[in-house]
C-alpha cells in the first residue's frame, strides 16, 4: 500500500505539465500585445514626443522581460518538478537549460521582478507631473521592498551555500 501511495504522489508531478504548457499561452498574449503596441506606435512615430516614444519603448521592454521570465519559469520548472527535457543532440539548446535549480530560479525571478518594477517606476517618473506625490511615494516604497527582498534572498542563498560546505565564486578566488 505504501509503495502505491508513494508512486501515486510521485506521478502527480505530471499535473504541473499542463500549467507549464498554459504559460505558453500567456506568452502568445504578450506577443500579441507587443505587436499591437508597435502597430499603434509606428504610424505616429514622427508625431510622437520623445517622452511618449520612450514610454512605449519601456512598455515593449517590459513585455520582453516578462516573456523571458515566463520562459525561464516554464522550462526550469518543468525540468525541476516534472521531467528532464529530451532534446536531440543536434538541436539548439539554451545554455542555462538544466542548470537552474529552484533556488537559482527563485533568485532570477526576484531579479526579474526588480527589473520590471524599475521599468514601471521609470515610466511613472516620466509622467510624474500627472501623478500625485503620495502615489509616487508608494510606488517607490513597493519597488524598494522588491529590491530589498531580492537582495535578502541572494544573501540567504549565499549563506546557505556556505553552510553546506559549497564555496562560492568569491571564496574560490581568495
Amino acid at each position: 500500500m505504501e509503495i502505491f501511495i508513494e508512486r501515486l504522489i510521485y506521478a502527480t508531478r505530471w499535473l504541473l505539465a499542463p500549467i507549464y504548457l498554459g504559460l505558453s499561452l500567456a506568452i502568445v498574449a504578450l506577443g500579441l500585445k507587443f505587436f499591437q503596441e508597435l502597430y499603434h506606435l509606428l504610424p505616429h512615430v514622427f508625431a510622437a514626443t520623445e517622452t511618449d516614444l520612450v514610454l512605449v519603448t519601456l512598455s515593449l521592454i517590459d513585455i520582453a522581460l516578462v516573456s523571458g521570465l515566463i520562459i525561464m519559469v516554464m522550462f526550469s520548472g518543468y525540468e525541476n518538478f516534472v521531467s528532464q527535457l529530451d532534446l536531440p543532440k543536434e538541436s539548439e539548446k539554451l545554455s542555462w537549460l538544466g542548470t537552474l535549480d529552484t533556488t537559482s530560479l527563485k533568485n532570477k525571478v526576484a531579479a526579474s521582478i526588480v527589473a520590471i518594477s524599475s521599468i514601471h517606476l521609470l515610466k511613472l517618473f516620466m509622467n510624474a507631473a500627472n501623478i500625485s506625490n503620495d502615489k509616487l511615494m508608494w510606488y517607490v516604497i513597493i519597488h524598494l521592498t522588491f529590491v530589498l527582498s531580492a537582495f535578502a534572498m541572494g544573501i540567504l542563498d549565499k549563506l546557505t551555500k556556505k553552510g553546506k560546505g559549497d564555496k562560492g565564486q568569491y571564496d574560490q578566488k581568495y
